[in-house]
């Protein structure tokens, strides 16, 4: 089977996704995807005649993030018109899903080099035009199905995990302050350089070149002060239908009785930003004259639990640890996802991890999660860890909307 190499892999900074107050929110989503196109192609001599593929990643496709946003970027990038494109959306995993798509491309023989990332403007996507019946659950509200597996708010799936696994309020605001602790510590020692791709405005001035969303004097004390948020969900109409998110969790969990622990500190950021990598086969790296940075060992995907949503990065971690063949004492680093802080706190106890090694430079709740570029990022980072420590292996997963998670190893070559 053909090799997956990584030739490389960058990033946008990420920007508060504030309506009209990030630095990146004025900028259309296409474009700043098309910058990290742009940036990327420049860093290698991507000759992007030759891409087989562009698989992007974006999870809240409306409106100007619409229309394949993956084949618009390409074109607003002066790629190639060659360079094909498809979109995808698996909610919060989408980023990690368009490069192990990518990666099986390039394995099962069929294409030689293509091109993987994501791109998510939340500050945009807040505000963007909606369905008409303003559903706020992931199952586009139909009722056959909601009978079927009723699916919560995604805050309110943490607080329901925290409560089943006996989380406290201490406990996820702990690994919060250590993953503001971690990230501030990053970025002050350039972690993050090597993958950064400063965005622009139209007039050539910069927009954003660094992490706009962390919060570095975050302590114990201050994020006692935040009052929990998805308690104040409970009661809200989740469509014209009236039914509330209280009433889909007593459907499944009728006895629960819900400890509400997470708040804005302790839970992922809402922020733009865009990703993407490189991937090729051993002949075409060779004919490019490319030194690759990795390769992927295995990619795999997990399914579980609608209802609660969040659990499956475990599972994922050990489906694609059995298809690599190897262990989890073969694995240096670990990255998941910071969706809320129960996921990696979960991640960590159930696999009997090492906490420094899972999430060091930090994580979504320090510097944000761009929903569809997030997967994509954590690869890169990743990446640029194992180089920085001289570490050979990484495994990358998060969960995703409706109970799912994807996963990728990949090996420094």
């Amino acid at each position: 089977m053909p090799e997956a190499y990584i030739i490389d892999a960058c990033r946008s900074p990420r920007g508060a996704g504030k309506p009209g107050k990030g630095a990146l929110s004025h900028i259309h989503p296409q474009r700043l995807l098309a910058q990290v196109f742009e940036g990327i192609e420049a860093r290698n001599g991507l000759n992007t005649a030759d891409i087989d593929d562009c698989v992007v990643a974006c999870s809240s496709q409306v409106s100007r993030q619409g229309s394949c946003i993956g084949r618009m970027a390409a074109l607003d990038a002066g790629w190639d018109t060659n360079a094909s494109a498809v979109t995808l959306d698996r909610f919060c995993g989408s980023g990690i899903t368009s490069v192990n798509l990518g990666a099986m491309g390039v394995m099962s023989g069929m294409q030689d080099l293509v091109v993987a990332g994501g791109v998510e403007m939340m500050s945009y996507t807040q505000t963007a035009p909606r369905n008409e019946d303003k559903n706020k659950t992931v199952d586009g509200a139909n009722p056959h199905l909601r009978n079927l597996h009723p699916q919560p708010h995604q805050g309110i799936c943490a607080d329901m995990i925290a409560t089943l696994e006996g989380y406290t309020r201490e406990d996820v605001d702990q690994l919060a302050v250590m993953s503001q602790e971690r990230a501030d510590k990053a970025i002050k020692n350039g972690h993050f350089d090597k993958a950064l791709i400063p965005i622009k405005n139209d007039d050539g001035s910069i927009a954003l070149d660094r992490e706009e969303f962390p919060r570095p004097g975050t302590t114990m004390e201050s994020l006692a002060k935040l009052p929990t948020v998805f308690d104040q969900f409970m009661g809200v109409p989740i469509d014209n239908t009236g039914e509330t998110f209280d009433q889909l969790v007593k459907r499944a969990y009728p006895d629960l009785e819900i400890n509400h622990v997470h708040h804005a500190g302790n839970s992922s950021g809402v922020v733009d930003g865009a990703a993407a990598l490189i991937l090729a086969n051993e002949d075409y790296t060779k004919g490019q004259g490319w030194k690759p940075r990795a390769r992927v060992v295995a990619t795999a995907t997990a399914g579980g639990s609608p209802t609660l949503m969040l659990n499956e990065p475990v599972p994922a971690a050990k489906e694609v640890l059995a298809k690599a063949k190897m262990e989890l004492s073969d694995i240096d680093l670990f990255e998941v996802n910071e969706a809320f802080s129960v996921v990696a706190l979960k991640f960590i106890r159930d696999l009997g991890l090492d906490p420094e090694i899972v999430n060091p430079n930090g994580g979504a709740m320090a510097l944000g999660h761009p929903i569809g570029a997030t997967g994509s990022i954590l690869i890169g980072t990743a990446l640029d860890e194992l180089e920085r420590q001289d570490k050979e292996r990484a495994l990358i997963t998060m969960c995703t909307g409706g109970g799912m998670a994807p996963a990728i190893i990949i090996e420094r070559v």
